[in-house]
């Protein structure tokens, strides 16, 4: 009878060492580079971390870093939390699930990363490639911001609640979806000659992996 209360006892004990690990990497991001996080923390609202942070040797600064690493954490978890929620984990040990997501979605950023990089080199336009990456990757780390909450949430307060995780994903479109609208006005003209390509990848390596994961949630 004592099996199942033992089990999730260590399955939220290493969920909290995650949750730890994750705001550790935060803070220390805020505790080294203060003026670039004041930044960012208002990065929907205004685009000053982006004009003054989107240069060359953006992707190598160690904050960027942190902050990717804090988005990779919490969002592999909230995965997780929501393949749990749905009743879709596989069999095996918790953390080893994790690891596979963690592990998975780190090569399908970084995949991302150099396809979209190669894309750039294609039509001899870095320059502006490397700035609509940087903008769509910033955005996506503070959306981690709100995943982080919600995986609290999840975790200690309304277990398996799938309105918190439907809410979740809406604030995290919403937030993405305001970083693309600034990235179509700030290179409307960049990007015109390009527009085609723009959609199809938007279709190939954004909405796709949406509509596949909404589609697996589903069944």
């Amino acid at each position: 009878m004592m099996e199942p209360v033992e089990k999730t006892i260590i399955s939220i004990d290493w969920m909290t060492v995650t949750l730890f690990i994750s705001l550790v990497v935060l803070a220390l991001g805020k505790y080294l580079y203060h003026k670039k996080f004041l930044n960012f923390i208002i990065l929907p609202f205004n685009d000053k971390y982006i004009l003054l942070h989107n240069k060359k040797g953006q992707f190598s600064h160690w904050f960027h870093l942190l902050l990717t690493l804090f988005q990779l954490i919490n969002l592999s978890l909230f995965l997780y939390l929501v393949l749990r929620t749905f009743s879709l984990l596989p069999d095996g040990e918790p953390l080893t699930i994790y690891f596979i997501l963690l592990g998975f979605l780190a090569l399908f950023e970084l995949v991302k990363f150099l396809v979209q990089m190669f894309t750039g080199f294609v039509f001899n336009n870095t320059v502006v490639i490397s700035g609509l990456i940087f903008s769509k990757i910033s955005y996506l780390n503070y959306s981690s911001i709100v995943i982080l909450l919600t995986n609290i949430l999840l975790i200690y307060i309304t277990t398996n609640s799938k309105t918190a995780i439907y809410t979740a994903i809406l604030c995290v479109a919403l937030i993405n979806g305001i970083g693309v609208a600034k990235l179509l006005k700030n290179y409307q003209k960049a990007l015109f000659p390009y527009f085609v390509y723009f959609i199809l990848y938007l279709c190939a390596l954004e909405i796709a992996p949406l509509v596949l994961i909404g589609s697996y949630l589903k069944g």
